[in-house]
């Protein structure tokens, strides 16, 4: 088993993570596929557009390397119950996903705001 994996190939995983992620949605319970993510357990979402949710570079992360997501403060809230869980996905596939750090009750029709998080790519 390697020791440690090289910047250069983590931050290939994350520029590929960085330009094709396009959507934010949240979630009702985790999702593990791209239609749990967008249809099953959504609540709402955000279309940041390709390469738009990671808007900074590739950087140093605790004992690895990450990206960071914009803050979002006008994503559409389209169902009714308790938003548990994140996911990014781009048109077609679930490509990152997580629990927020905190439940929250939403209501169709509002918005929701996300403030701004990383995703760490850890060294072995």
């Amino acid at each position: 088993m390697a020791a440690r994996v090289a910047d250069t190939v983590i931050d290939n995983g994350l520029s590929s993570l960085k330009s094709a992620a396009r959507y934010v949605y949240i979630c009702s319970s985790e999702p593990t596929t791209y239609t749990e993510a967008s249809s099953t357990y959504a609540l709402g979402s955000k279309d940041l557009g390709a390469g738009s949710v990671f808007p900074a570079a590739i950087a140093a992360g605790t004992n690895g390397r990450k990206v960071t997501t914009a803050a979002i403060t006008d994503g559409s809230v389209t169902g009714t119950g308790t938003v548990a869980y994140w996911a990014i996905t781009d048109a077609s596939a679930l490509l990152a996903n997580g629990a927020l750090s905190a439940s929250q009750a939403v209501t169709n029709g509002n918005t929701f705001s996300l403030g701004a998080f990383d995703i760490t790519i850890k060294y072995q």
